[in-house]
């Protein structure tokens, strides 16, 4: 089998009918858990989104201080309106 083929492919040139049933049996769950393994996905998409925001702020740094900003308020807000909504 070739190293550099995705876990949920199926090689091609089995001839062997139980073979090739072993074989996509096996792709078939690697995709399941692929799919299913919510936080190795949260992780690759937080990698990403690091990332992004680092060639950004690469690219553009006072963008990069303004959207940091603009976040934090953000979150603050949602925090306070929270807070506020829980007291009264």
């Amino acid at each position: 089998m070739s190293s550099d083929l995705p876990r949920t492919a199926v090689p091609l040139g089995i001839t062997d009918p139980v073979e090739r049933a072993r074989a996509e049996l096996k792709a078939a769950l690697a995709a399941i858990e692929e799919k299913a393994n919510v936080p190795k996905r949260a992780a690759r998409a937080t990698r990403r989104a690091q990332v992004s925001a680092r060639e950004f702020a690469d690219r553009n740094p006072s963008g990069a201080v303004v959207a940091a900003v603009g976040v934090a308020a953000a979150i603050g807000l949602v925090v306070w309106g929270a807070v506020r909504l829980y007291t009264r």
